[in-house]
């Protein structure tokens, strides 16, 4: 890795700081020879997150959650598992779980503090039930991981900006992980596609350090030319859909500037309506050649830039380096290099970290510590 460059900013040295975060966290459950797995110790310990229905729950707030719904569509698509993704504020009020009888899914609390008071609260109704627990933290000594009863911690190092850059990515890669690990062990997924996709991940952080300047100089170009803009819409597909809502969480808290985010196919039903000069797209567009799904995927969402075009919409697309189909149909087009369907997200929510970031600077923010928020929400 070369010279680090200035940063006026903790956030922004947090964005740059992600590669080697990565790397830090890669290494606590990978073997530093090839391999076509996890560690043995970590193997053995997930071995006591059962699954015992091929059902699992996911309970998590903020950017977290976000990280549960790129889980929910990995460990699905991967592991043929039955996912859903609850708010942790909404999960521990709810009624009814008392009579599900035998049905017991297997429960994962995503947190970067793990010190959030809803998501500690869903953890103790999950233990109230009987259920299985696993926690991903980014603090090994925290609350969460010494009562769950697996804890998967993070490398991330310390995140002293508010809005989480690196603990979400850092989040992804091991959730990541773990859905390698549970494909393997329920025998879908054989062993050489396991070491491929091991080694696909262990390049990432190097393919994304050299992509963060062309990135840096460009969304701070975007963030000049759209800083007027009332409101955004992120839009995405699929496993991009997470993307998305973490893009326009990160505007939102980053920047004050509001921002949604909606699966692709939802903006004709309703939202479509918002769109004009003030109001632009922000549209997730990269695609895995390799996988049909994802060709299906990026050819709807074609036909959706195509259509945007001809009513006039300013869009900024994140679409793979080269692509000139997405470039020619959209106002600004930002590239990614080309990486598998479930690593796409953790490249492409880079340069939205970025936007956020510059748009928060255009906005005379103090992007570290953004008004009425903290790092850890320890009380409702």
């Amino acid at each position: 890795m070369g010279k680090m460059p200035s940063f006026a900013h903790e956030m922004l040295r947090e964005i740059y700081e992600q590669p080697e975060a990565l790397r830090r966290t890669m290494g606590l459950y990978l073997p530093p020879q090839a391999s076509n797995g996890l560690k043995p110790d970590v193997a053995d310990l997930l071995a006591g997150w059962s699954i015992p229905e091929g059902e699992i729950l996911i309970a998590a707030s903020g950017s977290s959650r976000h990280s549960g719904q790129f889980a929910e569509i990995l460990l699905e698509d991967l592991c043929g598992l039955a996912v859903d993704v609850e708010y942790a504020s909404e999960y521990s009020c709810r009624g009814g779980h008392q009579d599900k009888g035998a049905r017991h899914p297997s429960v994962l609390v995503l947190s970067q503090s793990g010190e959030t008071s809803d998501t500690l609260a869903a953890l103790s109704e999950a233990h109230r039930r009987g259920e299985k627990t696993l926690a991903i933290t980014n603090a090994v000594d925290s609350t969460m991981a010494n009562e769950a009863d697996v804890s998967m911690p993070l490398a991330a190092g310390v995140e002293k900006a508010i809005p989480a850059t690196k603990s979400f990515t850092c989040q992804l890669a091991v959730l990541f992980l773990l859905g390698l690990y549970e494909a393997r062990r329920l025998g879908r997924m054989k062993a050489p596609v396991l070491q491929a996709n091991i080694e696909q991940l262990q390049a990432l952080p190097g393919s994304i350090e050299g992509q963060l300047e062309g990135w840096r100089a460009q969304m701070s170009g975007l963030a000049a030319k759209y800083k007027t803009a009332a409101t955004f819409l992120y839009l995405g597909r699929g496993i991009h859909y997470a993307i998305a809502r973490e893009g326009a969480l990160k505007l939102k808290e980053a920047s004050y500037v509001h921002a949604e985010g909606y699966p692709t196919g939802e903006l004709k039903h309703g939202p479509n309506a918002l769109l004009s000069d003030r109001v632009p797209l922000v549209v997730l567009a990269a695609v895995d050649h390799e996988l049909e799904a994802s060709v299906v995927r990026y050819e709807k969402t074609l036909q959706l830039l195509r259509d945007m075009k001809e009513q006039g919409a300013k869009v900024i697309a994140i679409a793979n380096a080269g692509d000139r189909e997405v470039a020619e149909l959209v106002t600004d087009c930002v590239e990614v290099r080309a990486e598998t369907e479930y690593l796409l997200p953790i490249v492409e929510v880079v340069p939205l970290q970025l936007f956020a970031y510059f748009m928060a600077l255009e906005h005379n923010v103090d992007v570290d510590r953004p008004r009425n928020l903290s790092k850890s929400v320890v009380e409702e």
